[in-house]
């Protein structure tokens, strides 16, 4: 098990995301943009709106995921 907040994956805040792979951790942090941009946190909309414009970039969005996949890899385990 790792742990990346959602400042480390390109968000506002230091709330941890907690995941066994960066997959789970991504995952977190996506449920995470939605509920506060839900609940109208104007800080999330930013991240919000650049995570959901990455996955309209193809090669943009898979640069992102190799560096969040490496930036998890080189987390100590806990």
């Amino acid at each position: 098990m790792k742990t990346m907040t959602c400042r480390a994956l390109g968000g506002p805040c230091d709330l941890e995301h907690h995941g066994a792979s960066a997959d789970e951790v991504i995952k977190a942090q996506d449920r995470h943009l939605k509920e506060a941009e839900r609940s109208g946190d104007a800080t999330h909309r930013e991240a919000r709106d650049a995570m959901k414009s990455r996955w309209m970039h193809p090669k943009r969005s898979m640069g992102w995921y190799r560096d969040t996949q490496r930036a998890f890899a080189a987390l100590a385990d806990e």
